[in-house]
């Protein structure tokens, strides 16, 4: 990976632990970007001739990269208006399964709508927990992080195809905004119902860009049917009436979607696989040197599996003293978040080390 950091301009200058907050552009992306809006500058209306074939090819790269039928994906510029469109299908009488302290975005938007909701707790026991809640509460929608934006701890994947077996009718609905990126998955064989995403963190597309994968058959059981009878009764083209259509009405801009396509081709030109040993090296040595100072909490430390995100003891003082040092972290919780990608080094740990 070392060559590839040259591809990271803000890697020379800085120790970036960031990731989990933004992800980063980098020069061959940046030479795509300009590109594309030369071709649009010069093209005008012409340039946008193709759009909708260019946008099915950028489903198409999300499904070959996830594994997932392009016909079952959705192109939306975030997560949180593709995850919102999704309550919006959803009878408000459903009960919701939540993780406490998970995203905003997920938990703010359940609630705001006005489900009823029921909560499982975020510790060692995860998996456990969410087990003895859906007992307790049978709620008929799961709706969760893959991994915890603030502390990392990242749910079992084994465990939720073994939760969907053992519960069918459940709907499981995942945010892998802090996820997708860092690892194989197939999103075909997973228990997962419903797998949404932005790309601008560890997918590196850029801002303005997201997707949500749909198992066969979901799409349409959670469109409501006053959307599907408005379909029939107009003489509008599909682009406008399909059920893929609500959640991509209005312009979908091609140099986001692009950034995104061209950024799932440069991780699969590196390989998931290679990216995943990486990254899972510097996470066993970081939660190593982080739990021999005492810097992480004890839910962490025991659980087997982590993602690359940390929190580690720290306040405003440390955060200050840190970015003074070119060491980009984020303040979450009640500590410093740490983030670990690919370009990512064990000299970077061990820089942010001495500084603490």
């Amino acid at each position: 990976m070392k060559n590839l950091r040259k591809e990271f301009p803000i890697l020379s200058q800085n120790t970036y632990l960031n990731t989990a907050s933004s992800g980063l552009l980098y020069d061959s992306l940046l030479e795509y970007r300009q590109e594309h809006d030369f071709d649009f500058l010069i093209g005008g209306s012409i340039f946008r001739d193709t759009q909708q074939d260019f946008l099915t090819s950028v489903k198409k790269s999300v499904g070959d990269f996830l594994g997932c039928e392009s016909q079952n994906t959705v192109l939306t510029p975030n997560f949180s208006l593709g995850f919102n469109t999704i309550l919006n299908g959803l009878e408000k009488n459903k009960k919701v399964l939540l993780l406490d302290k998970d995203y905003p975005s997920v938990n703010f938007s359940v609630i705001n709508k006005g489900f009823k909701v029921c909560y499982a707790e975020v510790n060692t026991s995860l998996e456990q927990n969410i087990e003895e809640a859906l007992i307790k509460h049978t709620p008929d929608v799961f709706a969760f992080s893959l991994v915890q934006y603030i502390n990392g701890i990242a749910i079992d994947l084994n465990f939720l195809k073994q939760l969907k077996l053992k519960n069918p009718k459940l709907l499981i609905i995942a945010d892998g905004t802090q996820f997708c990126g860092t690892k194989i998955f197939n999103f075909s064989t997973s228990g997962i119902d419903i797998l949404g995403s932005s790309g601008y963190k560890w997918l590196l597309g850029g801002y303005g860009n997201g997707f949500i994968l749909f198992k066969e058959g979901v799409l349409d059981l959670i469109t409501p049917n006053a959307y599907k009878n408005a379909g029939v009764d107009t003489n509008y083209d599909s682009s406008y009436t399909s059920l893929q259509a609500r959640y991509e009405c209005g312009h979908l801009d091609t140099f986001n979607f692009g950034s995104l396509q061209y950024s799932l081709e440069f991780l699969s030109r590196i390989g998931l696989a290679t990216i995943e040993k990486d990254i899972n090296k510097l996470t066993s040595y970081a939660k190593t040197e982080f739990g021999n100072l005492n810097l992480l909490e004890k839910d962490v430390l025991e659980r087997n599996n982590h993602s690359s995100i940390f929190n580690i003891k720290g306040d405003q003082k440390l955060y200050n003293t840190l970015k003074e040092k070119n060491i980009i972290t984020s303040l979450r919780g009640d500590g410093i978040r740490i983030s670990l990608h690919f370009y990512n080094t064990i000299n970077d740990i061990d820089k942010l080390l001495e500084n603490i």
